[in-house]
């Protein structure tokens, strides 16, 4: 019989903050979280924070990387998981690094993502309707035909993505590029 430890009422209040398990048997609350980073655009930043989150065994599931409209700063958008103890190290030590200049943890607000996708699939002439009713519904572009394989590009949400390529399973892909999650809070501008 396992012994069920008593936890005072801040202990409890920390442990649901940090998403860790109250019992021993519980699993932690882990989520995925979209981190934004605007870092001075010089040589070595985005090495520096890859290498930070693999000296700590910290995942990255997907990470962009694009310049702004200031030319001296680009931003990094970062996918990971983990629980919110995890997250708020990983937020402290990415402000932390050289040329870090603003973190946010887009997660708990309101916000818009988007990811590209070139997905190729073979087709005959019997499914080439079929695969073409799929890429309308899913509002995508073909950019490239050959006699064999069609290349369609997709953007939207991760799930949308995940659904297109799904739905072209059965057809044989051939090949599928994504380009990671970009993504940007959004504000109400008051007039």
């Amino acid at each position: 019989m396992a012994e069920s430890l008593v936890l005072t009422p801040q202990q409890i209040k920390r442990k649901k903050a940090a998403g860790e398990p109250l019992e021993p048997d519980e699993d932690e609350l882990i989520h995925r979280h979209t981190i934004t980073v605007l870092v001075e655009n010089s040589i070595g930043s985005l090495i520096r924070v890859v290498n930070l989150f693999a000296a700590r065994g910290f995942n990255i599931d997907s990470i962009t990387v694009g310049p702004t409209d200031d030319a001296s700063t680009s931003r990094m958008h970062i996918v990971t998981t983990g629980n919110d103890r995890i997250i708020a190290q990983i937020l402290r030590q990415l402000s932390r690094l050289l040329d870090t200049i603003e973190v946010c943890d887009l997660t708990g607000s309101n916000y818009v993502e988007r990811e590209l996708c070139l997905l190729k699939v073979h087709y005959t002439p019997q499914s080439r309707a079929e695969i073409m009713d799929v890429n309308t519904v899913f509002r995508g572009k073909v950019v490239d035909i050959t006699p064999n394989a069609f290349t369609f590009e997709l953007t939207g949400p991760t799930p949308k993505i995940d659904a297109f390529i799904n739905m072209m399973r059965p057809h044989q892909i051939l090949e599928v590029a994504r380009s990671g999650r970009v993504a940007m809070q959004r504000n109400q501008i008051d007039y």
